[in-house]
């Protein structure tokens, strides 16, 4: 069974950087395209970024410009690096395939954005 691990969150102030990590136990990322979710406290979760088996992105307009999606498909991982970040980014963050059903959703990685 996949199962997806999401690493890298932390706390950082606004205007800082990180980048997150997804790694997977299957090559899934040559057949399916990849998201980056995120679910604030008392909201749904959204859809932040995609990136396709071709390498296309696709982005939310509430990060375009400033988040970036990518993949290495030799390391079975997913990354979405951010930058000036905002409090509103303030998220737990998952990845998964974009496909239905989708794989078990892992426990995401806390971002926290506050001075």
């Amino acid at each position: 069974q996949v199962q997806l691990v999401e690493s890298g969150g932390g706390l950082v102030q606004p205007g800082r950087s990180l980048r997150l990590s997804c790694t997977t136990s299957g090559s899934i990322f040559s057949t399916y395209a990849m998201g980056w979710y995120r679910q604030a406290p008392g909201k749904q979760r959204e859809l932040v970024a995609t990136i396709s088996t071709d390498g296309s992105t696709n982005y939310a307009d509430s990060v375009k410009g400033r988040f970036t999606i990518s993949r290495d498909g030799a390391k079975n991982a997913v990354y979405l690096k951010m930058n000036s970040l905002k409090p509103d980014d303030t998220a737990v963050y998952y990845c998964n395939a974009q496909k239905f059903p989708q794989y078990p959703w892992g426990q995401g990685t806390q971002v926290t954005v506050s001075s």
